[in-house]
């Protein structure tokens, strides 16, 4: 199998990267020297069956074992805890015209109820696989539209690309649709459905039709009526929460407080709570003690947020105008508080954001620049390794060391300055312990089904 990446790691059952650099927050034992300014760990690395036998410190490992990478930057694996694998790629034929939430949501209903057919649906899914794994990531938990009648039709269609795909990207489902479906017998049955293919349950915090209120009365009852279908099938929660940019869009507290009253034990996973960036800093510190008492994990999708929040399309002739904020939410503040952050890729080429590769490294990039993750770097590169590792309950993933398996991202790059200063095409990506073909799909493979 050709290696496309800057060097080519030995073929061996036994084999070293000799003089790496791995950050310090990514060693699962203590590690073998002091680290840097950066708190990057130089050592060496001894892989063995697949696994990492050995981490040295660096130049300890006979010279014959293994290639000198001058300091090269080794990460894990890296995990997706938020995505939408089913979206993928239909941006061709499903334009934005308007590029906020409402015009991704204007397209992709019809969309979704004219062409999502099995084989659409398994093309660009396995295509999107494709990619993230040539990428380096290991692990995915995508949200699938779940609005009747799509289950019948995509949930087969995961579930085979998941048994398919074991062992190369690990999947994980989650439901997403509005709110107040869950006010009817459609919410029961889709939650008879997660739990038959072993995923979770969640939605957004909008209802299906336009209301005058972000937070409409029956708010409440919908989202009891989640918490109860959960516990009922032993359930966790996965929401969208707060996807806006009004400040009048508070469900993260309600849903925290409701946790908490009735002693909630699954898992609780909020994604995006954007407006939580734009309330008063009483309210924020409010929220946060309720997230920290109900236990409730988060996932911030800064460059899809950074995309749709706040744009003030115009439409017609007008002069488009600048957003006045980011749409993203606290990562600083939440991580401060006691809180797990992970960063998620969210949407890929799709109406929702019209770009992406399915790749965690450059979305952590982007991550850094669009939320001041820097001065100092700190440990955030944990937030696309083992948050969401710990988050999907995928302990084998995320972190490096000893007796654990050889899943890991070598880059060319020595420290984070170089890291996210250049794209790192030319990455090598070891699975198992071997060197795989990182060449990525070529995008004319979708054409039939998209370019309509």
């Amino acid at each position: 199998m050709p290696v496309t990446g800057f060097f080519d790691p030995p073929a061996a059952g036994r084999y070293a990267l000799r003089r790496v650099h791995v950050p310090a927050s990514l060693l699962s034992d203590p590690p073998p020297g002091p680290a840097d300014q950066d708190e990057l760990v130089f050592c060496d690395l001894v892989i063995e069956d697949g696994k990492v036998a050995e981490v040295a410190a660096a130049g300890s490992v006979a010279a014959e074992l293994g290639p000198d990478l001058d300091r090269s930057l080794v990460l894990p694996g890296m995990l997706d805890a938020h995505a939408h694998l089913d979206k993928g790629h239909i941006v061709p034929r499903a334009r934005n015209q308007t590029g906020d939430l409402l015009g991704a949501a204007a397209v992709t209903g019809p969309d979704r109820a004219s062409r999502w057919h099995a084989e659409d649906v398994r093309r660009r899914l396995e295509f999107g696989l494709q990619t993230a794994y040539a990428k380096g990531v290991v692990a995915i938990r995508t949200h699938l539209d779940s609005l009747a009648p799509q289950p019948a039709t995509t949930f087969p269609v995961f579930k085979k690309l998941r048994d398919e795909w074991a062992g190369k990207v690990e999947l994980q489902p989650s439901t997403i649709c509005p709110i107040d479906i869950f006010l009817t017998e459609q919410g029961r049955q889709l939650a008879d459905m997660v739990a038959d293919i072993g995923g979770n349950l969640g939605s957004g915090t909008r209802f299906v039709a336009p209301v005058s209120s972000l937070v409409p009365p029956e708010f409440d009852v919908a989202m009891d009526r989640i918490f109860t279908l959960a516990e009922e099938r032993g359930l966790d929660l996965d929401m969208h929460v707060d996807e806006s940019s009004d400040v009048e869009a508070r469900t993260l507290i309600r849903i925290a407080r409701m946790a908490v009253k009735r002693g909630f034990k699954g898992r609780i996973l909020a994604g995006h709570t954007c407006s939580l960036a734009l309330q008063t800093d009483e309210f924020i510190q409010e929220t946060m003690d309720a997230c920290k008492d109900a236990g409730i994990d988060f996932v911030s999708l800064p460059a899809v947020n950074l995309y749709l929040q706040a744009r003030p399309t115009l439409g017609g002739n007008a002069a488009r105008k600048t957003p006045h904020w980011r749409g993203v939410t606290l990562l600083h503040e939440l991580k401060a508080h006691g809180l797990n952050v992970a960063i998620g890729g969210d949407n890929v080429r799709d109406p929702f954001y019209g770009y992406g590769d399915h790749d965690m490294l450059e979305n952590f990039t982007q991550a850094v620049k669009i939320a001041h993750l820097d001065h100092p770097h700190d440990d955030w590169i944990t937030a696309v390794t083992s948050v969401p590792a710990a988050i999907m309950q995928l302990p084998q993933f995320g972190v490096i060391g000893a007796g654990r398996g050889a899943d890991l991202i070598v880059t060319r790059a020595r420290d984070w300055h170089e890291l996210l200063a250049r794209f790192q095409a030319d990455r090598v990506v070891i699975r198992h312990g071997k060197a795989i073909d990182t060449t990525l799909p070529d995008y004319r493979q979708l054409d039939d089904l998209v370019r309509i």
